[in-house]
């Protein structure tokens, strides 16, 4: 039976092969999956695992005060080595961008292990927007044999870069799957004081390290200009735990009455904390998807973005670190009825919840030959 090893490092990785390991146990009888994690990110990685029901096979728990993007490489490669040796997977699945998917794909060629890529093909166009992630999802590509591409645009790219169009599947986003999943039950905050919000609430989520320093003290300069200027609308950020990140933030906007700073949420609180909202500021790649399957209109946080399909969609805008620009076009939401709801109501370029069973699908066509009782999904198609 072939085996199918499925690698995660972070939240996003986590949310995002969940669908795909899911589904692979409903495949048990022709498919073994193994669950592989590095912890890269390990407090806000369990709580996703604990949503999903995820129990890992192999925990290598590299999480590390301040480690760098060498030491987290390094890391990876040594450690999951021993893993791949005792398993022998015939596939290793891994997601997206992070230095734990780039790794565990670069240790699984030394071992001529075939890498099956989800969310493969998303490209800036430079290299260091994001950082390190553009970097490493290209590098990853060339690796990859199997390519899972959630949208055209992202097959097209593959294309482009000489990718065989017969190793492609556009699936739409697995992150979809996962987050239909959580938005259709009812909820309750833990924190009260997210209950008791009244009127319109504006969400916001900043981390990453390319905006460091000067972009992230542009982007609570504007938050707080727009706090004062609208003082019955909450502003809700929930404040990543990077020191880079957390310190500065705090000290900007820690004492504003309408902003409230709150600690990461677990995967369920934060959809219906999305649910919530009348707009999302964002620089999260993963929420450029998900938000638009709410009806919220996104302003992102960033000057390029790998996913441009929600832009031209119109249910998303770049607006970068400006604070006159995030200023600027979160006042036109809050205040054109107009441009809010044809933002809301653009359509969803990223899926519809049934990605995870296009992978397996594809993933069976390769290792499987007799598809007599395989439920048929085949990839989207032009």
């Amino acid at each position: 039976m072939p085996k199918i090893m499925s690698v995660i490092g972070t939240r996003p990785e986590a949310i995002k092969l969940a669908p795909v390991i899911k589904e692979l146990g409903r495949h048990s009888g022709a498919l073994k999956s193994i669950v592989t994690v590095t912890a890269q990110h390990r407090q806000m990685l369990d709580s996703v695992l604990k949503v999903f029901a995820i129990q890992p096979d192999y925990d290598l728990n590299l999480m590390a005060d301040n480690q760098g993007l060498a030491d987290i490489t390094s890391k990876v490669l040594k450690n999951i080595e021993p893993v791949y040796e005792k398993e022998q997977p015939d596939l290793v699945l891994i997601q997206g961008d992070t230095t734990t998917a780039f790794a565990a794909a670069l240790a699984a060629y030394y071992r001529h292990i075939p890498v099956g890529h989800v969310e493969a093909g998303l490209r800036s166009r430079n290299k260091y927007h994001p950082f390190p992630e553009e970097i490493n999802r290209c590098l990853t590509s060339v690796i990859a044999h199997l390519h899972f591409a959630p949208t055209k645009e992202a097959k097209n790219n593959l294309l482009n870069e000489g990718v065989d169009e017969g190793l492609i599947c556009v699936t739409g986003n697995t992150v979809i799957d996962a987050l239909l999943n959580i938005a259709r039950h009812d909820f309750t905050f833990d924190n009260d004081s997210l209950n008791t919000i009244k009127g319109k609430m504006v969400l916001i989520t900043a981390h990453r390290r390319e905006s460091f320093g000067q972009p992230f003290m542009n982007i609570c300069n504007a938050i707080m200009t727009l706090a004062k200027k609208y003082p019955n609308v909450t502003f809700v950020y929930p404040v990543h735990p990077n020191p880079n990140v957390r310190n500065l933030v705090y000290s900007m906007l820690e004492h504003t009455a309408n902003i409230f700073l709150i600690e990461p949420l677990e995967y369920g609180p934060f959809v219906h904390l999305m649910k919530r909202a009348c707009i999302i500021l964002t620089d999260s790649g993963g929420i450029q998807e998900e938000a638009p399957s709410l009806q919220k209109p996104v302003l992102i946080l960033r000057e390029v973005t790998e996913r441009p399909e929600a832009v031209m969609a119109g249910c998303a805008k770049l607006v970068g670190t400006r604070p006159e620009t995030i200023i600027q076009e979160t006042i036109r939401l809050l205040e054109d009825r107009k441009e809010y709801h044809r933002m809301a109501h653009a359509v969803n370029p990223f899926g519809d919840g049934y990605a995870a069973k296009r992978i397996i699908n594809f993933i069976r066509n390769k290792f499987i030959h007799n598809q007599d009782t395989l439920e048929v999904l085949e990839c989207i198609t032009g």
